[in-house]
């Protein structure tokens, strides 16, 4: 057994080809939305196969290259860039037909965001993107997973992945030109229009405000990851973020429509 890394400390376990996490009240319906992906062809997502005697849910390992920031080489480039766009939109093609089953009877970590039109990943960043040779190949973690309008996950994923921090973020890469300039890239390859853009700034402050919302909610229901997240000041991060965007927001619209 090998512990993983990520968000909860040695809680992720590899166990041959699978994986076992803590499971949630919302991990039934991850699981069911997994299957359907998978069902229609998107095989880029592990399989669900259970749980284990301890409740942990198992999936299957996907191998390749997981990075967190700062970002390496690999997980930096334009290739995984691109292709981390156009997986994203194949994701979210492969969920408009699970949204024609019963919706009520599923149940998320969060909650739906209007218009429903894909089932949003929710934290579509570069730790949750399995790269193979600079190509995004997989994507792990549904844990956030929950139904909205596809700007609602790809606002984020802009913020994650050009990625809009400001200077002095510790994970910023390249000066506001470069950041543009990735965003814009990824939208591209996405395939999303620039008529399209004209709300992707306001959506990056109003995802990033939501997030600190839930993280400040969850600490103070007793959520020992979330306690931990804001004494470690992940919050003051965001609301900085949040700060540049506004101020930065001329010039991130006008570059991301030209």
């Amino acid at each position: 057994m090998e512990f993983l890394q990520g968000g909860r400390e040695n809680k992720i376990a590899r166990v041959a080809n699978t994986v076992h996490r803590p499971a949630g009240p919302w991990t039934e319906s991850v699981h069911a939305l997994l299957r359907h992906v998978r069902a229609v062809g998107f095989t880029a997502v592990p399989e669900p196969l259970g749980f284990d005697d301890a409740g942990n849910e198992i999936v299957t390992f996907l191998a390749g290259e997981v990075c967190n920031y700062p970002l390496s080489a690999a997980a930096a480039s334009e290739e995984a860039l691109v292709s981390a766009a156009q997986l994203l939109r194949a994701y979210h093609e492969a969920t408009r037909s699970f949204l024609a089953q019963n919706q009520e009877s599923h149940t998320w970590q969060l909650p739906s965001q209007t218009p429903i039109e894909v089932i949003c990943h929710g934290d579509y960043a570069p730790y949750n993107v399995v790269l193979n040779c600079r190509q995004a190949v997989g994507i792990i973690d549904f844990d956030t997973a929950h139904p909205g309008p596809r700007i609602w996950d790809i606002a984020y994923a802009l913020y994650r992945w050009a990625p809009f921090h400001n200077q002095q973020n510790p994970d910023r890469l390249g000066d506001l030109e470069t950041q543009i300039g990735r965003a814009r890239l990824f939208c591209e390859a996405y395939g999303l229009s620039v008529a399209q853009r004209h709300n992707l700034v306001d959506m990056m402050i109003l995802r990033l405000e939501t997030l600190v919302n839930h993280m400040q909610t969850e600490a103070q229901k007793g959520n020992e990851a979330f306690i931990a997240n804001l004494a470690d000041g992940h919050h003051l991060l965001y609301l900085a973020d949040i700060e540049y965007l506004e101020e930065k927001r001329p010039l991130i619209l006008a570059g991301l429509q030209n």
